[in-house]
């Protein structure tokens, strides 16, 4: 037994060192032909923190419910798709509209005070903003509640394979009831005239869109660490997370305290829904699918259950997506490289588990909570 299991972990490295070598040189090739500018680069880093701020986002709402329940909630991309779906039907009125552009006397107040400022002024765009931002977190938030109340909560005490198995049905369920509301047809976010173009930061173009998302996404974790780290909420969360039957005995309300963390997750995600909204235009019923898979591909590379490491894990995932295939591949000669981006997030999730099951900021856990 003891010489089948070392096979095994000498097979494994075997396998990842190999990986590690393909890259290497790669990249080294890559590099010496010199085939992008510095600029180039630096586009591809940037696209990569803003799409990897996204899926931290998400990925957050996968590891605070596994750090609680012990449970993968696979429906979490659709509470994402439920909130941008939904604040597309908010943000076509108040982007498009002439009742809340200053060209119709309707709403006398809101039409006399955008006349006054002007649509596109950006006290007007960002109350418009928030708004968005409220339906949206709001429906996904109201999602999140309604599926640990239906669908989890009565399986609180079954075996682990049920609730993984319910949660995937609640994500086709969630899907197609979507379709069924607002459409199978995808829908295109109105224009933000405040977030086109680009701006300069610190001598780098990006993207105004690109800073809302980096900007908006690390002000969201930060209050998520503040909420987790040094309120009572936070601290009852991880005294439910540590155990359960425990912090019951202690006094904290078990339930309270899971329905705060969906909430939580939900809020999120609906923030993270609406960010990638306004930043790839469109929406449609199965959009929370392949983020929903990438977010959870980050919490397990961070480590499933540490709230940093879904952070990171989110960043490094996406940033690995963005500059691998230019990198690792186009000196390798393969073609078409950048369409093997998922196939180099996946590769790169294989080299973690091998050299670090855990994640990277995982910790080794116990018989009883593994």
């Amino acid at each position: 037994m003891r010489l089948k299991t070392d096979l095994t972990t000498l097979a494994m490295w075997a396998i990842g060192g190999v990986i590690l070598l393909a890259i290497v040189i790669g990249s080294v090739a890559t590099l010496r032909a010199g085939g992008l500018s510095a600029r180039a680069w630096r586009d591809l880093v940037v696209f990569g923190l803003a799409q990897g701020s996204l899926y931290a986002l998400i990925a957050l709402g996968y590891t605070l419910v596994y750090g609680i329940l012990r449970m993968i909630n696979f429906a979490h991309g659709e509470v994402f798709t439920a909130g941008a779906f939904t604040a597309y039907f908010a943000a076509v009125p108040l982007f498009s509209s002439p009742r809340f552009n200053g060209r119709a006397g309707e709403l006398p107040l809101v039409g006399g005070l955008v006349a006054a400022l002007g649509p596109e002024h950006p006290v007007i765009v960002g109350v418009k903003l928030l708004l968005l931002l409220a339906v949206s977190m709001g429906a996904s938030v109201t999602v999140a509640v309604l599926l640990e109340r239906i669908a989890y909560r009565p399986l609180r005490r079954a075996p682990r394979l049920v609730p993984l198995i319910t949660a995937i049905g609640a994500s086709i369920f969630l899907q197609y009831t979507f379709a069924g509301l607002y459409g199978s047809n995808p829908q295109t976010y109105p224009d933000v005239p405040l977030l086109a173009g680009k701006t300069t930061v610190l001598g780098v173009e990006i993207l105004r869109a690109q800073l809302l998302v980096i900007v908006a996404a690390a002000l969201l974790m930060a209050v998520l660490v503040f909420l987790v780290q040094y309120t009572r909420t936070g601290q009852a969360m991880r005294a439910v997370s540590e155990d359960k039957d425990t912090a019951a005995l202690m006094g904290i309300d078990v339930d309270a305290v899971i329905v705060r963390t969906f909430i939580v997750g939900g809020a999120l995600a609906g923030a993270a829904g609406l960010l990638y909204a306004l930043l790839n235009k469109q929406v449609h019923f199965y959009m929370g699918f392949q983020p929903g898979l990438k977010a959870f591909t980050a919490a397990v590379l961070g480590g499933i259950g540490n709230v940093p490491g879904a952070m990171l894990g989110g960043l490094f995932l996406r940033l690995f997506e963005s500059v691998g295939p230019s990198l690792f591949l186009q000196g390798l000669k393969i073609p078409a490289a950048y369409q093997l981006k998922d196939a180099i997030a996946f590769t790169m999730l294989v080299l973690i588990l091998i050299f670090r099951p855990t994640g990277i900021l995982g910790e080794r856990l116990g018989a009883k909570r593994a």
